[in-house]
């Protein structure tokens, strides 16, 4: 496991999730909105499945619901 290669996916993670969350007060609304939060999260589900990879599947949803808590939550 490369340490750089999971800091890199969880900083990614994190600006995915701020991205969603800055995107739920910006000006857009209904599909438009809804449209770029889908596409958000489906990069959260591609950086988790690479994270699966490096660190188990444990750790790599442990590691999503923190971010995720840490931005939104």
């Amino acid at each position: 496991m490369c340490q750089s290669e999971v800091a890199l996916l969880r900083k990614k993670i994190l600006e995915e999730y701020e991205a969603m969350k800055n995107g739920l007060t910006g000006l857009a609304s209904g599909t438009a909105q809804h449209a770029f939060i889908d596409a958000r999260m489906r990069y959260v589900d591609m950086y988790h499945e690479q994270l699966i990879h490096r660190v188990g599947e444990q750790e790599a949803a442990l590691t999503v619901c923190e971010l995720y808590t840490q931005v939104i939550g």
